[in-house]
C-alpha cells in the first residue's frame, strides 16, 4: 500500500491467506459510491436479523466454536457474512476485511493476549458485544481510509502472491535482476511460543475457511523440523554452541528456523538489481537466556551474496502482539524479557 501511494509498482508475498486477504482489499479502489450504498444497508441489520433469517448455522469449520462463542453472536456473525454475499462482488472484499477483524473481537478471547485464551467465566456472563454495531464502526472507519486511498496516485500496480520464498520465487512473477528494492519483516523464529502468529490469524482464516486455517505455524520458517545445519555462519556460531550445550532441542528449532531463513535470503539475492536495496527488520530472540544475533546473521548472508551493509537501525517495539516477559526455560515464576528492540538491516548489491 506505501509503495502504491508513492507511485512505485510492487509485488508482495506471504502464505499467510489472511495476509493476502488485507493486503488486496488494501491496495484496491473500490468505488465508494457503491461502497456507501451498501453501507446504507448494513445501517440496517439490527432491524433485519432474526435466528429464522440466518441461512448458514453451520459452523463446524471453527474449531471448538461453541468454546470460543455465544450461539447469538456466531448467528449475527453468519447473517453479516450471508449479507456480504448479497454485495456486488466488485465490493464484497471490501466488508469481509471488516468483518474479519469483528470476529476476533467478540469471540471470548482475553484481550491483550499473544496466544488464544478464554475469558474467565465470570467476564463471559458480563461479555455481550454488539456485533452490529462493531461491524458498522470498522466499514464506516476503512471507508474515510479508502477515500483517502483513492486520492492518491492509482497508476502504480500491485501484485499480491502466496509462494513461499524459503522454496522458490517463480521467474514469471520475479525474474532475475528485476527488484529494485526489497522491505521484508520475516518472521522471528519463534511463531510456536512467543509471537503465536498463526494463532492469531485463525479466528478469520477459520471464519473464511481460508486453507491452513489450523496449521499455519507449522509452514511458516522453522515449522518443520530439519536435523542438519544448512548453513556456516561465523556471526552465529557460538551462540548456537552455546543453546546445544543447553538443551538439544530448542537447538534443533532454531536451527530448523536458520535453515529455512538462509534459504529465503539465498533465493530473494538473485532477484535484486545490482544497486538495489534490501531493508529486513529482524529481531534478535533469547532463547535459553542466549540472545541470537539475527541481524549479524542477515547482514552475513546477504554478504555471501555480493551484497555490502549501509546501516542497521535498531528501534524500539512500537506495538507488537506479545508478552514483555515469557519463560525460556519453562521454570515455574522464572522469566525473561522478550525483545523490546527491532533492527532494520539495510543491504545493498554490488
Amino acid at each position: 500500500m506505501e509503495a502504491s501511494l508513492k507511485g512505485i509498482n510492487s509485488i508482495g508475498t506471504d502464505i499467510n491467506p489472511l495476509a493476502r486477504f488485507i493486503s488486496q482489499a488494501k491496495t484496491t479502489h473500490f468505488n465508494v459510491s457503491e461502497i456507501e450504498k451498501c453501507y446504507a444497508e448494513i445501517q440496517l441489520f439490527p432491524f433485519l436479523f432474526s435466528k429464522e433469517n440466518v441461512i448458514n448455522t453451520d459452523f463446524s469449520r471453527i474449531s471448538n466454536y461453541s468454546y470460543w462463542y455465544s450461539e447469538s453472536v456466531l448467528l449475527k456473525l453468519s447473517f453479516v457474512s450471508q449479507a456480504i454475499d448479497s454485495f456486488e462482488d466488485s465490493v464484497r472484499l471490501f466488508f469481509k476485511i471488516a468483518l474479519s477483524e469483528v470476529v476476533r473481537e467478540v469471540s471470548f478471547t482475553r484481550n491483550g493476549e499473544f496466544k488464544r485464551f478464554r475469558m474467565t467465566e465470570d467476564k463471559i456472563k458480563q461479555f455481550n458485544p454488539d456485533v452490529f454495531a462493531l461491524f458498522e464502526g470498522k466499514v464506516l472507519r476503512n471507508l474515510e481510509g479508502l477515500k483517502n486511498y483513492n486520492k492518491a496516485n492509482g497508476n502504480a500496480k500491485a501484485e499480491v502472491y502466496g509462494f513461499n520464498s524459503v522454496y522458490e520465487i517463480p521467474d514469471d512473477i520475479l525474474p532475475d535482476e528485476s527488484v529494485d528494492m526489497i522491505v521484508t519483516s520475516p518472521p522471528y523464529g519463534d511463531s510456536h511460543t512467543t509471537v503465536a502468529y498463526g494463532q492469531f490469524s485463525r479466528w478469520a482464516n477459520e471464519w473464511f475457511d481460508f486453507p491452513n486455517a489450523k496449521n499455519l505455524d507449522n509452514l511458516l520458517m522453522g515449522g518443520r523440523r530439519k536435523a542438519n545445519k544448512q548453513f556456516e555462519n561465523e556471526s552465529i556460531k557460538n551462540e548456537l554452541a552455546s543453546i546445544e550445550n543447553v538443551d538439544s532441542t530448542r537447538y534443533s528449532e532454531v536451527i530448523s528456523f536458520l535453515n529455512d531463513y538462509f534459504a529465503s535470503i539465498n533465493n530473494i539475492a538473485p532477484k535484486i538489481k545490482t544497486g538495489g536495496v534490501v531493508c529486513f527488520v529482524v529481531g534478535n530472540r533469547t532463547v535459553k537466556g542466549i540472545q541470537i544475533p539475527l541481524d549479524y546473521f542477515t547482514a552475513e548472508t546477504f554478504e555471501r551474496q555480493g551484497f555490502h551493509h549501509i546501516d542497521t537501525i535498531v528501534r524500539e517495539i512500537p506495538n507488537k502482539r506479545m508478552p514483555s516477559k515469557n519463560s525460556p526455560t519453562n521454570v515455574t515464576g522464572a522469566k525473561a524479557a522478550t525483545m523490546s528492540n527491532e533492527y532494520i538491516v539495510i543491504m545493498q548489491k554490488d
